[in-house]
């Protein structure tokens, strides 16, 4: 990853959007809060705020519009804070409701430190994209706020991103998001890589795929992917879903042995480890 050219939040944007240019495959690492966070910056330099991921750790709740605006602003401070050097991909659902809202949270989160974010036609209530009984937006409501969004920021890297099901629905929106100027587009849950195929063929911008344990979409590769014409694939819960499965037999290890510690894997000085790093970040000024 390419050095900061500065320690102003508008250079992040500009950074990603450069990294874009060069055609690299982005991997996004979806992650739910500054731990997780930290491990997953040790392997990638792309970080998703995953709205799943979120709702799941700071609220204990689904994904289908609990989180506020403000709330999602302070973990991009903190991630920012001992992460100076990660692109830090954002979903904001709808935007949090109405287009004056969205195109704040959007200047807030460029200052904030966050390099794009991902903006969705969903109606509220929302739910997780690979869900059914999603509701969308009318084409030209959710236009008229993405469009919005891009006048709004200054260097933020804005993925507009449909939940349509209709194929002909899917490509009409796509096309107009990127007339409409997204930097990016993705469509989530799509079922086939044939479709992805097309669209990144017909879109004229860098195409997105968003990829979730379980979900509609097929497991793929990251070269499955780039022969298909994404992107920027986006990872939305693998931290969230790892911490679920080690806990859960982190306790059976600790009922079976009578509630011996012997054997753990992950002792205090691994775990201090990654908080010393963080902090030396944050006290040398590089966060």
């Amino acid at each position: 990853m390419s050095e900061i050219p500065g320690h102003t939040a508008d250079t992040y944007g500009r950074r990603l959007r450069e990294d874009v240019a060069t055609g690299r495959m982005l991997p996004f690492i979806g992650i739910y809060d500054v731990f997780s966070a930290s491990l997953a910056a040790r392997r990638f330099d792309a970080l998703f705020v995953s709205g799943f991921g979120f709702a799941a750790s700071h609220y204990g709740l689904p994904d289908i519009g609990f989180i506020t605006w403000t709330d999602i602003v302070g973990f991009v401070q903190r991630l920012r804070q001992v992460l100076p050097r990660h692109h830090l991909l954002v979903d904001i659902d709808d935007g949090y409701c109405d287009t004056e809202v969205a195109c704040h949270v959007a200047t807030v989160l460029e200052k904030a430190g966050a390099s794009g974010v991902v903006l969705e036609d969903q109606k509220r209530p929302r739910r997780c994209g690979h869900f059914e009984g999603k509701q969308i937006m009318e084409l030209d409501e959710y236009l008229a706020k993405l469009r919005a969004v891009l006048a709004a920021r200054r260097d933020l890297f804005v993925i507009a991103r449909t939940d349509a099901s209709d194929p002909q629905d899917i490509a009409r929106r796509v096309s107009a998001f990127a007339e409409a100027g997204a930097d990016a587009v993705l469509v989530d849950g799509l079922k086939s890589l044939d479709t992805v195929r097309e669209l990144s063929a017909s879109v004229g911008r860098p195409f997105g795929f968003n990829q979730i344990a379980g979900g509609k979409s097929p497991p793929c590769t990251l070269s499955e992917l780039r022969s298909a014409g994404a992107q920027l694939v986006i990872y939305s819960t693998p931290c969230l879903f790892a911490t679920q499965a080690a806990v859960e037999e982190a306790m059976l290890t600790l009922e079976a042995r009578d509630g011996s510690l012997a054997g753990s894997p992950i002792g205090v000085k691994d775990c201090t480890q990654v908080l010393n790093e963080n902090h030396a970040r944050v006290r040398d000024g590089l966060g």
